[in-house]
């Protein structure tokens, strides 16, 4: 169990829309964050996603359950994201499980992300969403 990847996802789970300058304690300048929806290079473009993901959701936690270090500065996190945005599921809290490559010296240089965008965005649409129903029934 690597004590690094505690103490990030505690830190990270503390993030809001008020204090997004503390990823400087937890990524390099040169970061590279990638998820299926958005790859940033750098601590300003890493802050910017950040800054306007929180702007659009009315609420957003990260819980962390998983913490497996596979070799020296790197490792794996498990979570489960719950949001609310005010356009998607009629404002109902959402929750999308997934987990975070991560690759660290002393801070995080490498952050990948992996989950299921369906998941968190399109089945939540209100015209996709009924289509993607329709296909998972249809193949179920």
């Amino acid at each position: 169990m690597s004590s690094f990847l505690r103490q990030f996802a505690r830190q990270f789970a503390q993030l809001d829309k008020d204090n997004l300058q503390r990823l400087g304690e937890l990524y390099t300048d040169d970061v590279r964050f990638t998820d299926p929806l958005h790859e940033v290079q750098g601590l300003g473009q890493l802050r910017g996603y950040f800054a306007e993901l929180y702007a659009n959701v009315n609420e957003l936690r990260f819980d962390f359950h998983g913490f497996d270090q596979i070799a020296e500065g790197e490792g794996y996190l498990r979570w489960v994201m719950s949001y609310r945005h005010p356009r998607l599921a009629g404002g109902r809290l959402i929750r999308v499980d997934g987990c975070s490559h991560l690759r660290w010296r002393d801070k995080v240089y490498c952050h990948r992300d992996y989950f299921d965008a369906g998941a968190m965005l399109y089945e939540h649409l209100p015209i996709l969403g009924r289509a993607i129903a329709w296909l998972k029934r249809r193949m179920g």
